[in-house]
């Protein structure tokens, strides 16, 4: 079916982008109601003005007409998506994506061009969001690994003090170090809330200072340790054999100090094929691993284990609060489901679920006076 001219320009009329065509003089002769939406100039105000009028400039606008001259990709006298600024009816700098073409006559001559343009304001804030979010995933994922050796660490001078401390000291030195654990609780909900809005890809905006807004990073919900039941507190750790495997040497040796509190036998490993050489001459009941590791990751790692030892527990740790390589990946591995949570590790959820791997019970393992949490 052919379409008549007079769809064809109402087609045109109603597009939603910008488009403008000008004589051989830079004289605008077609302006639709697009480029009306977006600039804000009617067609009485701009027909039969210089194209200069939607311009911020006169070099800009010169700037995209030698692109167009000098052509792309071997095409004479056009640009796709070529990237330039539009200036609005009130003065407003407003970037563009433009493909243009220059009309030529029988003989070559130019006699005029026609353009399309895009505002991409829309675009560059998507964009610069997604470039925000993997930063701040990578910023999470630092900040945490170092969370975890402060809060493993905190955890071990807490019980230190508990011992040596006097009554006095105790009360005084306490104190201390429980408002060390809020803040670093407090930074641990910030970096999740930073996992959050970058998964969710949304996030709220509060005022800052002088009319100037930044991100509220306020909790949506509550981060708080685990209470372990009357029954969890008499269980024990004692004599369990672990592997911790981190290349962080810091994690790894922080965890290693915590269970050894436990009286847990703990050995680490920096790298999952070291862990893997371990396996081969000792045994062991657990083992505690981080996913993200540079010669095989811990995905790999729990599939390479289960298949040398099926019932041996893995427990995986990360830093991560969104990747969605790792949740593809999580997702192929059948039992990994439940046992994966993240950095900082809290202490006694740590045991909590050490226990619930190794199946401790109470018939297995009396009480014994004197078992940490």
């Amino acid at each position: 079916m052919l379409l008549s001219p007079q769809y064809i320009q109402k087609l045109v009329e109603n597009c939603p982008d910008i488009i403008i065509a000008v004589d051989r003089h830079g004289t605008i002769i077609f302006y639709n109601d697009g480029a009306r939406q977006n600039l804000g100039f009617s067609q009485a105000e701009i027909l039969g003005k210089s194209v200069l009028e939607v311009y911020p400039t006169c070099e800009e606008a010169k700037r995209v007409m030698a692109a167009m001259r000098e052509g792309e990709g071997g095409e004479r006298g056009r640009i796709r998506n070529f990237e330039t600024i539009f200036k609005t009816k009130r003065g407003e700098e407003i970037p563009v994506a433009i493909s243009a073409s220059i009309i030529y006559d029988d003989a070559g001559r130019e006699i005029g061009s026609i353009g399309f343009a895009k505002d991409i304001r829309e675009i560059r804030h998507r964009d610069k969001l997604a470039t925000l979010g993997e930063i701040a995933v990578g910023l999470s994922h630092e900040i945490n690994n170092s969370l975890e050796v402060l809060v493993n660490h905190l955890n071990l001078l807490q019980q230190y003090v508990g011992r040596v401390a006097t009554d006095e000291d105790y009360i005084v030195e306490s104190e201390r170090l429980e408002s060390v654990e809020q803040q670093l609780r407090k930074i641990q909900k910030i970096t999740l809330r930073i996992g959050e809005m970058a998964e969710e890809g949304e996030y709220g905006t509060k005022e800052y200072h002088g009319g100037k807004r930044m991100a509220d990073l306020g909790v949506k919900r509550e981060v708080s340790a685990e209470k372990d039941g009357e029954k969890e507190a008499r269980l024990s750790l004692r004599g369990l054999r672990l592997m911790v495997v981190d290349d962080d040497l810091g994690v790894c040796q922080s965890l290693r100090d915590l269970l050894r509190e436990e009286e847990c036998a703990v050995e680490t490993a920096c790298s999952g094929r070291e862990a893997m050489e371990l396996m081969q001459t000792k045994e062991f009941d657990l083992v505690l691993s981080d996913v993200v590791m540079p010669d095989m990751d811990g995905y790999e790692l729990y599939a390479a284990v289960k298949s040398k030892a099926p019932d041996l527990p893995v427990v995986l740790m990360t830093a991560f609060y969104y990747d969605k390589d790792h949740v593809i990946k999580r997702s192929c591995l059948d039992g990994l489901k439940g046992v994966i949570f993240k950095k900082p590790i809290d202490p006694s959820k740590l045991r909590k679920i050490i226990l619930e791997q190794c199946h401790r019970s109470l018939s297995t393992e009396p009480s014994k006076e004197g078992d940490r949490l």
